[in-house]
């Protein structure tokens, strides 16, 4: 990195002494950087060839959106207060996390924000590009594990979601009625969902699954339950491709994140879900995960559906944890019996 940033002033080299190599280098790291992450686009050529190098560490690709919009976050209130980049210091962020707080911002996205913005700097420091990170020490907003702000379904509103989406009329509706029961039977998140393609789909001992890329870009396995898997086939075998995007739009496009979100709320609100306007495709998740653990499924069970790496994650959507019919005691001394 340092032969593509010499000096804060200059870092993309340039001019006749410049090496083509570095300079084809940068020019490539930057076109790509504005490709995939608009946010970041229309920045001084140093601020993105930084943010650049640094967002090519991450292996997911949501890892990288996420903190690209952190990071212009924090380069546009830096650019209202008039300090550089490379000049900020402890204070800076320090009043940085109190505005966010003080504009209403979660506890859970401020800290991710922090999270983002140390590594961010801690990118510099490992490249000698500034002496200290300044958002080493800065104290983390408490986060309540228990509380989540996202708002999900009961049981009879996710049919009555589902519902809509079998009553809905166009030359969609096949895709509308896969999708519904692919967001909510099986709980991808939106990403997955939107990435997957038609190879991905197949058999495993008897189960039609789904292969999808979950969070670090692992690849793991969904089971897709027969009424799934029967509405997915329904829309291929309408469609009549064997390849390319699982979702596709009517030119064969991929379908994009943007619109799963206006499908979800297009079909709660055709549904009479009141809060139909605060729903996303992550609504749909949380609910899948709740309702299975409403259900009686076991917790490692849903952990696993859930994709989650720690069952901590998955505690915090048992609404019933708390209550005193299914506490350990009675299993173990009916056990011991």
């Amino acid at each position: 990195m340092s032969e593509l940033v010499s000096t804060p002033a200059s870092p993309v080299p340039s001019g006749p002494g410049a090496s083509p190599a570095p300079a084809r280098l940068a020019a490539g790291m930057l076109a790509r950087l504005d490709a995939e992450h608009p946010v970041l686009a229309g920045r001084p050529d140093r601020e993105r060839l930084l943010a650049a190098a640094w967002l090519a560490t991450y292996r997911s690709a949501r890892t990288r959106r996420a903190y690209a919009s952190d990071l212009a976050a924090w380069l546009d209130w830096l650019g209202e207060v008039g300090v550089d980049v490379l000049d900020a210091r402890r204070v800076h962020v320090d009043l940085w996390v109190r505005q966010l707080l003080d504009a209403g911002a979660a506890a859970s996205s401020t800290s991710r924000r922090l999270s983002a913005l140390s590594s961010w700097y801690r990118h510099l420091v490992e490249h000698d590009l500034i002496a200290a990170n300044p958002a080493a020490a800065v104290r983390r907003p408490a986060v309540d594990p228990d509380h989540t702000a996202t708002v999900g379904l009961d049981r009879a509103q996710a049919r009555a979601f589902i519902a809509a989406a079998d009553a809905d009329r166009g030359p969609a509706r096949l895709r509308t009625a896969a999708t519904a029961r692919l967001l909510l039977h099986i709980g991808l998140r939106v990403d997955e969902l939107a990435a997957a393609d038609v190879a991905d789909l197949g058999h495993d001992r008897g189960h039609r699954v789904l292969t999808v890329t979950r969070k670090g870009g692992r690849r793991a396995t969904v089971v897709l339950p027969p009424a799934t898997a029967a509405a997915v086939d329904a829309y291929l075998a309408a469609r009549g491709d064997e390849a390319g995007p699982l979702l596709a739009t009517a030119s064969g496009g991929r379908l994009d994140q943007a619109a799963l979100w206006k499908l979800v709320r297009r079909l709660a609100r055709a549904a009479g879900i009141p809060s139909w306007e605060r729903l996303s495709p992550h609504s749909l998740r949380h609910t899948a995960i709740t309702l299975a653990l409403d259900a009686g499924a076991h917790l490692r069970d849903v952990q696993d559906f859930a994709g989650h790496r720690d069952p901590r994650t998955t505690r915090r959507y048992d609404r019933a944890r708390d209550t005193l019919d299914r506490n350990a005691a009675y299993t173990l001394t009916a056990y011991l019996a």
